[in-house]
């Protein structure tokens, strides 16, 4: 079967692989040079099914109120005359209930920890290298009401039978010894010791090139226009290099999916999330992070990449604007100099931004479409380096006819309706 997918991020490149691997003709277009350069290049490098969770939770809009107003916000809103960013808000608010918080994290750590064991096996199959590290992530607490919130996730942490661990002072420095010098900044931590690191970037152009080995076609450099449907089925993709057709086809164009899909009555809800992050040399490896720290009040993960340390997030709202602000800038170097004050050599920094293609509710949208040959893969948030060998497993799985080994339950399109 020949199988064309749209997008050649982590997402896309890794569905490629095992398509392939399963003896499917895999063409894979994209409008940039090459694999993985926008959403997966500067990640905050974490693989973190423990961490799989909405955004939409209780509590969430007072949150919101107060993270704006903080020096260092965690949360940027940019008000525009844009109905699509006023609708995927208020979608996200009405999943901000104790219900409706427990049934999407559920969903999502369900794929989150099924990917990670992929990922895990691709490795050993593969050998496949990129600055990976099976030390887990440390959630850090600057406040007792925050280490006193854990329950909730600890409960849905059990239910699914992933590891954790609450450690007070004296024990998360056990795991990451160069925070002994800050230690008075926290009261506690939660410890996923399940959790992974590594770069998103050279893992995806890595399998790229092995992909290619299995016999999938890179067509970089261009576009996508349209998709054209006769019959109630896709019968090509108008490019900027003329009418691709294949048997079957994937999207996985990250935030830029709705509107490709509009014209064909397929109602996304996706909306870009703009993130940022620096990315530093190690200056001092025993002032340096083991693996990844989580400041739960900035909500910035620090991340060590080999030889660098890698400092994620802010969540944006303003549209596809991939302007560089000076100012979440130093967000993020104040984290960092927060916590490893030594660690890295910040004059160095290289700083990016990229746009997160987030749901409503949290979980990513993947499985088929309405139309029987069309298939979707899009919506992974802040989470697409996490679910990307799952969702890569599943939609080979559906396109080889085998039932996936997890529960497709509440991951389609189909919950929206």
């Amino acid at each position: 079967m020949h199988v064309l997918i749209l997008g050649s991020g982590v997402i896309g490149v890794t569905m490629a692989y095992y398509m392939a691997r399963d003896g499917h003709q895999v063409t894979v277009v994209d409008r940039r040079e090459g694999p993985a350069l926008e959403t997966s290049f500067a990640n905050a490098g974490e693989i973190s099914p423990g961490y799989s969770a909405p955004w939409a939770a209780p509590g969430i809009p007072l949150k919101a109120i107060k993270w704006m107003l903080m020096h260092h916000s965690p949360l940027v809103i940019k008000p525009a005359l844009d109905p699509a960013m006023w609708r995927w808000a208020l979608m996200m608010l009405r999943n901000c209930t104790s219900a409706r918080y427990r049934v999407n994290k559920s969903r999502m750590v369900r794929l989150a920890e099924y990917s990670r064991d992929c990922l895990q096996t691709l490795r050993r199959d593969t050998g496949i290298e990129y600055d990976e590290r099976s030390q887990g992530t440390l959630q850090l607490f600057r406040t007792q009401k925050q280490l006193d919130g854990v329950g909730a996730d600890a409960e849905v942490l059990k239910e699914f039978g992933v590891a954790f661990q609450v450690l007070d002072r004296e024990g998360y420095v056990q795991y990451e010894p160069a925070l002994a010098a800050v230690r008075e900044k926290f009261v506690g931590a939660l410890r996923l010791p399940g959790d992974e690191t590594g770069d998103c970037f050279k893992f995806t152009q890595a399998l790229a090139a092995m992909a290619e080995g299995l016999g999938v076609e890179f067509r970089f450099g261009v576009s996508v226009d349209g998709i054209d449907v006769a019959g109630e089925r896709v019968v090509g993709v108008r490019t900027s290099a003329g009418v691709l057709r294949a048997d079957r086809y994937v999207v996985a164009l990250g935030s830029h999916s709705p509107q490709l899909l509009r014209p064909l009555g397929i109602d996304l809800p996706v909306y870009p999330v703009k993130g940022y992050s620096i990315t530093v040399p190690i200056a001092d490896p025993a002032m340096s992070p083991e693996s990844t720290i989580m400041d739960e009040t900035h909500k910035v993960a620090v991340t060590r990449l080999g030889d660098r340390i890698r400092v994620g997030g802010t969540a944006q709202l303003s549209g596809f604007d991939l302007t560089l602000d000076p100012a979440r800038r130093r967000t993020l170097e104040f984290v960092l100099g927060d916590l490893f004050p030594h660690g890295g050599d910040v004059a160095r920094s290289e700083f990016w931004t990229g746009l997160r293609p987030m749901t409503p509710d949290g979980t990513p949208i993947i499985g088929q479409s309405a139309i029987p040959n069309l298939l979707l893969s899009t919506g992974h948030g802040t989470l697409g380096w996490t679910m990307a060998a799952g969702t890569g497993r599943v939609m080979a799985d559906l396109v080889s006819g085998r039932t996936p080994e997890i529960s497709m339950e509440g991951l389609g399109l189909e919950r929206y309706r």
